[in-house]
């Protein structure tokens, strides 16, 4: 089965049924297109957070996340020092992991020395939306050619953990690919919101 029924009676897809606040950010959120560099460099972050655990563990601290990290203002945390490090590892409102801490430093200093180059996040990051042809069917796999390429770019450019399906599962929350399954009620709302969405240039 590939959709649950929601609180309206009408079909999600299926993996809104592992927690109730889920149906909430898949209506609202998931796969909506976006091109604000805070919340682009945001969801980057937390999908490297979530690496080994579940999504729900990181949305129902992602307003402890949010406070911890400025709101994801890149310009802010890429001025963070070792003391500030110290400071997130005793944050119990946050995943307490060294790695990933210092992860989100060293790429808010990456994300601002992209934008310089570039103009912006949103406009290096939307360079590898896929065409819709080439990507399997929703929800049936885990990386996909674009995600492979952006992942080693932003490897190349000095970033950590964006791994290809970090990367990926980046690309399906905003709006890169619409993943939501056949029959779900939300896709055609998300294939209207792509349709008129300017991509940044």
């Amino acid at each position: 089965m590939t959709t649950v029924e929601g609180p309206d009676g009408k079909p999600r897809c299926h993996w809104c049924s592992a927690a109730p606040e889920f149906f909430h950010y898949h209506d609202t959120e998931w796969g909506f297109p976006v091109a604000d560099d805070h919340r682009l460099f945001e969801k980057l972050c937390l999908e490297g957070f979530q690496s080994g655990l579940s999504w729900r563990t990181i949305l129902a601290k992602r307003e402890n996340f949010r406070s911890a990290f400025k709101h994801f203002d890149f310009d802010r945390i890429a001025r963070f020092t070792e003391k500030d490090v110290e400071r997130l590892l005793q944050d119990a409102g946050i995943v307490r992991h060294r790695g990933k801490i210092e992860a989100v430093i060293n790429n808010a200093q990456r994300a601002r020395e992209l934008v310089e180059r570039e103009g912006s996040l949103a406009a290096f990051v939307w360079r590898y939306e896929p065409d819709p042809s080439e990507l399997a069917a929703p929800q049936t796999a885990s990386t996909s050619e674009t995600s492979v390429k952006m992942s080693k770019d932003l490897k190349k450019l000095g970033w950590k953990f964006v791994g290809p399906t970090t990367v990926y599962a980046f690309m399906q929350a905003m709006g890169l690919v619409n993943d939501h399954v056949e029959g779900c009620v939300t896709r055609a709302e998300v294939e209207r919101a792509r349709l008129g969405f300017v991509r940044p240039v």
